[in-house]
């Protein structure tokens, strides 16, 4: 992940799951009493309040319940959760600018009752337009279509005014029946008699701008969009929000627009008994990403639940612009493992496992039969993704020793998170792919000639006591444990992104300096423990000592465990819908691009619109 790309994810800290729908009502009641009792001064305080729940808390009441129904009618997916949200959002608006308007209106006593109403007046149109933005980019609703629900907190206060203000007695319209309904001066608190026609004039030629304001403000932003990637940021933000804030999975229709089709070799490595499978490693080059359950976010536990044996799915050597654009792709990259393992030709023997240096490169792995599994790593070197172009070299460069077939995973066991300026990507043309590309080889060739004998297996698995939010997935952490000719090689696998500096070498010199003769440790690079952060590193928020307990203890669980196996691997070839070459990079930048210069825009649209309302209020 690029500094870009972190920017961009680290925004979901700013994103929450919306409460549900009475409760934001219940708190807009509350807020609607205390404001009544501050803003009113009848005999009783109870009054006040009441007044307050119904001149306040009426029109928000009113549209948490009947913007969802407006908006799915006109076609949008408003949710009632995130309708009473933004209903509370827009009454704390309305009372906080009455606020203003009345300690105005009480330090500078010439303004008088008619500057407050003005202040309304503009808070009514400000949450109109504030809605009108929400609406369109959660729903992406037309214009015309997103004012209908758009207007009805905005609305809602507007009638309830002209009712109880007696505005009804300017017109010489209707009966005595009409009139008894339509004008209840009387029912209402002295302040409101001073609202007169001219109010409601001023009302809808101020909303007329500010619709006119927000539509211009939506396509500047949206302009460069679809320009260089031919997609809408509206659909960007409506799947984000939704995504974090509701767990929809709106943000995979915006990345299947986005994405392109590409070619992925599926491996599979499985190992037998006569009583079945007892394990079986799955490494698609593809990325588990972008985050949470997006896409292929959550594809080491898919992986896991369709494997017979216990599933060990490391992190291939691929970055973000292999993310799976939907998790509908998952299932095709499941079904070319499910054919890769039924072609699989098993072998009762295998290689010790060696260890190969070339640079800052370190990789581990063994034969089993004609084929190998390798695992690279750069600790305590910093790095992160190695690119989907320098893990094919390094594959073929391996198999120029005579294998038939490698399954090359990326530890991905040692970041500063998202820290400096290189975040140790491994691209094509650096000194570290060719490092990487040259150990491979080198290892390719030792592993082609040594000596097979037979291997034994034992595994081992811990779902941990850690949730995502502390950086371990639900896959937990699982070892397998190798035994060929008295040596024992162990593999650690952490459903985790990652991991803090130094803790994969603590790791593996504990196991190492036991019983076992090697040892890697590997993470999945699951995506699932960064819907809220972008970093969320195995080891940053768990400890330490109490992880290489854990570690020690599943080693010894899978030492138990050892059996004889058979061992054997196969490769299927599939087609998949992915982010693209660049992709991610161009949508981290617009995104980023889009925040830094929309907070400004947004600054200057607000100015421009109060401006002219201001030159309105004067005039009219």
């Amino acid at each position: 992940m690029s500094n870009t790309q972190g920017d961009l994810a680290s925004l979901s800290r700013f994103i929450f799951r919306a409460p549900s729908w009475y409760s934001s009502v219940a708190f807009s009641l509350l807020i609607a009493a205390l404001a009544g009792v501050a803003a009113f001064d009848s005999r009783f305080v109870l009054e006040d309040a009441w007044q307050g729940v119904f001149f306040i808390g009426v029109p928000t009441v009113v549209a948490s319940v009947v913007t969802p129904y407006l908006d799915r009618l006109v076609g949008g997916q408003l949710t009632p959760n995130r309708a009473s949200l933004l209903a509370l959002l827009c009454e704390l608006v309305v009372v906080g600018v009455l606020t203003l308007a009345g300690l105005g209106a009480i330090l500078s006593p010439s303004l008088g009752q008619e500057f407050v109403f003005e202040a309304l007046v503009a808070a009514l149109a400000s949450i109109f337009a504030l809605r009108l933005l929400v609406v369109m980019a959660v729903s992406r609703d037309r214009l015309g279509a997103a004012i209908v629900p758009a207007s009805v907190q905005t609305v809602a206060a507007a009638v309830l005014l002209f009712v109880y203000s007696g505005t009804m007695t300017y017109f010489e319209v209707g009966g005595p029946i009409l009139r008894s309904y339509l004008s209840r001066p009387e029912r209402a608190p002295p302040e409101l008699t001073a609202v007169g026609p001219e109010l409601f004039v001023l009302l809808a030629i101020t909303c007329v701008l500010y619709v006119g304001a927000v539509y211009v403000f939506l396509l500047v932003i949206d302009r460069p969009w679809r320009n260089s990637m031919g997609v809408s940021v509206l659909d960007f933000i409506r799947g984000f929000v939704g995504h974090i804030a509701e767990g929809t999975r709106e943000l995979e229709d915006f990345f299947e627009q986005l994405g392109e089709d590409a070619i992925v070799p599926v491996s599979v490595l499985s190992f037998r008994t006569s009583a079945g499978e007892k394990a079986r490693f799955v490494l698609p080059m593809i990325h588990p990403g972008p985050m949470g359950e997006i896409g292929g976010g959550n594809l080491p536990e898919r992986i896991a639940a369709s494997a017979e044996g216990l599933a060990f799915p490391p992190h291939a050597t691929a970055g973000h612009d292999f993310n799976l654009v939907t998790g509908r792709e998952v299932d095709t990259v499941l079904a070319a493992a499910d054919r890769a393992h039924s072609r699989i030709q098993y072998d009762a023997e295998a290689t010790r496992s060696e260890r190969v240096e070339a640079g800052e490169a370190k990789l581990l792995g063994q034969a089993f039969g004609d084929s190998a599994f390798l695992a690279s790593t750069f600790s305590p070197g910093f790095a992160d993704d190695v690119d989907y172009a320098v893990g094919l070299s390094a594959t073929a460069e391996a198999r120029t020793g005579g294998l038939r077939d490698v399954m090359l995973a990326d530890a991905h066991n040692c970041n500063n998170g998202l820290e400096g300026d290189d975040l140790g990507h491994v691209v094509p043309g650096s000194k570290r792919s060719f490092d990487m590309i040259e150990s491979a080889g080198a290892l390719g060739e030792r592993l082609g000639v040594a000596d097979r004998h037979p291997v034994s297996l034992g595994v081992a698995w811990d779902e941990t006591p850690w949730e995502p939010i502390e950086g371990v997935g639900p896959l937990g952490i699982r070892v397998a444990l190798f035994e060929v000719d008295g040596q024992q090689t162990a593999y650690v696998l952490v459903d985790g992104n990652n991991m803090e500096p130094g803790l994969r070498d603590r790791l593996v010199e504990t196991l190492v300096d036991g019983a076992i003769d090697e040892a890697e440790v590997l993470t999945t690079d699951t995506h699932t423990v960064n819907t809220v952060e972008a970093e969320n590193q195995v080891g940053d928020a768990i400890d330490h000592d109490e992880l290489e307990t854990l570690v020690r203890r599943l080693v010894d669980e899978a030492a138990a465990d050892l059996e004889p196996v058979e061992a054997g691997m196969a490769t299927e070839r599939t087609e998949v819908r992915v982010f693209g070459n660049d992709r991610t990079e161009s949508l981290a930048s617009h995104a980023n691009a889009m925040l830094s210069m929309g907070g400004a825009l947004a600054g200057a649209f607000i100015l421009a619109v109060t401006a002219v309302s201001v030159l309105i209020f004067f005039l009219t």
